[in-house]
């Protein structure tokens, strides 16, 4: 009998440019998720980006360090033998598979992922003319397609598919400008659903949620307006909901400063320190599980401009059967919400949300658990992703 070789996928991302565990996770559920569809799936990382969280005084340029964390992290997912960091912020040398490797991997891939849009891509990458582009976070790239950016129309260029975790691009009531130029596919984080049930446990008393309080930078300017992007702008406007609520909340923060924190905790909030487990792939996972739901904002470029992103931390809250109360971005239109996952515009939904929650909780954490597999099952969501490439 003869068998066809399995089709490969290789993966562009840049998990050591951001080794926390959110990270990894989004990462890796790709990688599993076109596995147990059939392909032969590789991860790469390429670009000049200083890995600076594995420097210290003793390495020069960190690259032994970040070869030794891809090949941890991988190998226990079973891709051990198929990882390469191409150490273009250095001597360019190829780690994992050899540089002969990796150009005949290029060469004999059926795709090319670029995870994020977080690569610039290589003379190598287009070669084939198989680079897909995947963006997951919204809006800088529809409004310098808007102003015609030749930046952005290079690099978009050097792609052959294009996809956006905003779902709602193109609908009336999308505020993003829509470009003539790419033809732009809805897409979401594909959640392998057994990673978030194995082990599982029973559910805590807090709601919770883990990100960045303070992020300065990737503002824009659309027709005259502002749109900022870090999420602590979004959560001063419910600091109250502590005392509105008999009900717990807690914070895992990153970039957030000790003033901060202590006016969290006035208002009622619990606050903690993301890093402490957030470095670490179980941790970060169980502190989902153990959690009541979670209770997050979302950006001031995606509630305003209603782009319908949705996070994919979000989502593997739900495949853990905790539900979620996030502010609207337009998901919605797309996600059915009111059981398991509610989306709120000012703090009496939220309140509402917390206490329907609270009053029937097996029903709506059963709920969550329903609407992970339906929307975010890495078969379901990858398949739709290949089938809007023309794959079968």
């Amino acid at each position: 009998m003869n068998f066809l070789p399995r089709k490969k996928i290789v993966l562009l991302g840049m998990m050591a440019r951001m080794p926390v565990a959110g990270v990894v996770w989004q990462t890796v559920q790709y990688l599993v998720g076109f596995q147990r569809l059939g392909y032969e799936a590789y991860y790469v990382e390429a670009h000049a980006t200083s890995p600076t969280m594995f420097l210290d005084s003793d390495d020069h340029d960190g690259s032994d360090k970040v070869a030794a964390f891809l090949d941890r992290v991988l190998r226990r997912f079973d891709f051990g033998d198929r990882w390469a960091f191409h150490a273009l912020h250095a001597d360019g040398r190829s780690y994992g598979l050899s540089a002969g490797q990796l150009a005949h991997l290029y060469d004999s891939t059926r795709w090319i992922i670029n995870l994020h849009g977080g690569t610039l891509p290589l003379p190598e990458h287009c070669a084939t003319n198989r680079l897909i582009f995947l963006e997951t976070d919204p809006v800088e790239v529809q409004i310098q397609l808007s102003e015609g950016d030749p930046q952005t129309i290079e690099f978009l260029d050097r792609h052959c598919g294009y996809f956006t975790f905003g779902e709602n691009y193109g609908r009336t009531n999308c505020l993003l400008p829509v470009s003539d130029r790419y033809d732009f596919h809805p897409t979401r984080q594909p959640v392998v659903l057994d990673f978030w049930r194995d082990g599982a446990m029973p559910p805590g008393t807090m709601f919770t949620t883990i990100g960045n309080w303070r992020q300065r930078q990737r503002e824009v300017v659309f027709q005259g307006e502002r749109y900022t992007w870090s999420k602590h702008q979004e959560f001063l406007k419910f600091l109250d909901l502590p005392c509105r609520v008999e009900q717990g909340f807690e914070l895992a923060l990153s970039k957030c400063e000790e003033s901060d924190r202590e006016m969290l905790r006035s208002k009622g909030w619990k606050v903690r320190h993301a890093l402490e487990f957030s470095t670490d792939l179980d941790l970060y996972r169980d502190y989902i599980a153990s959690s009541r739901g979670e209770f997050t904002v979302a950006k001031d470029q995606n509630i305003r401009l209603r782009s319908g992103w949705f996070s994919d931390r979000s989502a593997t809250y739900l495949a853990t059967g905790r539900p979620v109360v996030t502010q609207d971005t337009g998901f919605g239109d797309f996600l059915p919400t009111g059981t398991g996952l509610f989306a709120f515009s000012v703090i009496d939904d939220a309140v509402a949300a917390v206490e329907a929650i609270n009053a029937d909780y097996a029903t709506h954490s059963l709920a969550a658990a329903d609407l992970a597999r339906e929307y975010f099952d890495s078969d379901v969501v990858l398949s739709r992703l290949l089938e809007d490439l023309g794959e079968r």
